[in-house]
């Protein structure tokens, strides 16, 4: 076999530590490079992967000729200027959601792809779930006839990031609950709706639970003072097909959910069915017997976890020269409607998407 593609990660606390084992499972690629403004952060880095070259530098990575291959897991502010300069560095581009924090930095992020001829990759680790793949396939066989509605909800109960202020404050993350967990529902139901073009959103967003004394997550305690960002918000989007979603999304909304993290699920409605996932089940009828059934899809194994399944394809794509798992293209969609949600907001009423 050819020689392995090099890794280099930058931001190698974190979310990082959930792409290592994908890196460690290919068989095309392997970890040889990090970056990391935390020096104890990436020393550590290097004692779990091996990895001997570590960079407090990214500039210094990207220049390193030995590197194919750069996964970003910085925070959102930082994610363009780092792609467009690993592009321009000659490296392929791995980088966490959201593929930035807004639509002109993708559109940024897409010229510099399209002038380097390098591969881009946005981790939405949604679509690489046994159960995403398998409702996908079906989808794409026209199961549910034409898609003209979809509901996606993600929902936590005081589940937020507040001791790490590049979630909660607005010039590091971009965004709260949307740009945060929103883009994961997102970008699946779109994914699964076959990635209509969005033409307007009418949304509102809120800050009640935050803001009130003592507000708190299970996950890392007290709603700190520098909190300027959203904690909830719900959307109705029109697509140029005529289809229509209503996207619901919260960090400490009180909902009552059955598993011990978060909520979350997806229906699609169409011509000649319904859908629910992650159950993974189809709904159909058969007017003639006037008769409903309901199918439960045989799921796909996960044979690593999403994050990890996401490096390894992304390595396997540039190998065998197939497009990117996660095209920019849609994650500009995706953006473009939590842009979208914003703007609603600040309105007070419907927006026209570009």
């Amino acid at each position: 076999m050819s020689q392995l593609l090099k890794v280099g990660m930058v931001g190698v606390g974190g979310i990082s530590g959930s792409h290592v084992p994908g890196w460690e499972a290919s068989g095309d690629a392997e970890i040889a490079a990090g970056s990391d403004l935390n020096g104890a952060a990436l020393e550590a880095f290097g004692r779990r992967t091996g990895a001997t070259r570590l960079y407090a530098d990214a500039a210094k990575l990207f220049a390193d000729a030995q590197i194919d291959i750069v996964d970003i897991c910085t925070p959102n502010g930082s994610h363009a200027p780092l792609a467009i300069a690993a592009m321009e560095a000659g490296k392929h581009v791995i980088c966490e959601k959201p593929l930035a924090t807004g639509p002109d930095e993708i559109r940024r992020m897409i010229a510099a792809r399209d002038r380097t001829g390098k591969m881009l990759m946005t981790a939405q680790h949604f679509r690489f779930a046994g159960t995403s793949k398998a409702l996908k396939r079906q989808l794409e066989l026209g199961v549910l006839g034409d898609v003209y509605h979809a509901r996606g909800w993600m929902m936590r109960r005081a589940g937020a990031t507040t001791s790490r202020p590049g979630f909660y404050v607005k010039k590091l993350s971009g965004g709260g609950a949307c740009i945060d967990i929103g883009v994961h529902i997102l970008d699946l139901t779109l994914w699964m709706m076959g990635n209509p073009k969005p033409v307007s959103v009418s949304a509102a967003t809120r800050d009640v639970m935050a803001k009130q004394p003592g507000a708190f997550s299970d996950w890392d305690g007290v709603v700190q003072p520098e909190w300027d960002v959203e904690e909830s918000a719900v959307a109705f989007v029109r697509f140029d097909t005529g289809a229509t979603m209503v996207l619901e999304v919260s960090w400490f909304l009180h909902h009552h959910y059955d598993n011990p993290f978060e909520d979350i699920q997806m229906w699609l409605y169409g011509s000649h069915g319904g859908c629910h996932w992650p159950r993974c089940e189809i709904y159909r009828a058969d007017n003639e017997r006037q008769q409903h059934t309901n199918t439960q899809l045989m799921r796909t194994k996960d044979l690593l976890e999403p994050h990890a399944q996401e490096c390894l394809e992304f390595a396997a794509a540039i190998r065998a020269g197939a497009p990117s798992p996660g095209p920019a293209e849609e994650s500009l969609q995706v953006m473009t409607i939590i842009d979208g949600i914003y703007r609603s907001q600040e309105a007070g009423g419907e927006v026209k998407l570009d």
